[in-house]
């Protein structure tokens, strides 16, 4: 599984999604050396949409191959989460925000 790092891209959620459009999407869309797990730095409840959306549609844009994100800057919770979705072959599409106590709840 391939691990991908989004870098920060401010505060608002609009700028945050076009940059990352911009930017990342392009490596992310010409990757086809098998799964993804992306990382996104830690942001608000305001990113949560733009996130899950852009995680949802280059999961069906790479599949069979799976494609989940993470929002997190601990890197033992990161390091859990590429494992977990290692050992998961049907889970792909997921967006969730972890700390070092676990996942938020996904259903909320």
């Amino acid at each position: 599984m391939a691990i991908f790092r989004i870098g920060p891209a401010g505060d608002d959620p609009l700028e945050a999604a076009a940059a990352f459009y911009r930017e990342d999407v392009p490596r992310l869309v010409g990757h086809e050396e098998g799964h993804l797990m992306l990382v996104f730095p830690p942001a608000d409840h305001t990113h949560r949409a733009w996130r899950a959306a852009a995680v949802q549609q280059l999961a069906r844009h790479h599949a069979p191959h799976r494609v989940n994100a993470v929002a997190s800057d601990d890197e033992p919770a990161i390091a859990a989460a590429a494992r977990y979705f290692g050992a998961a072959p049907a889970i792909t599409g997921h967006y969730l925000r972890l700390d070092g106590e676990g996942a938020e709840l996904v259903v909320g």
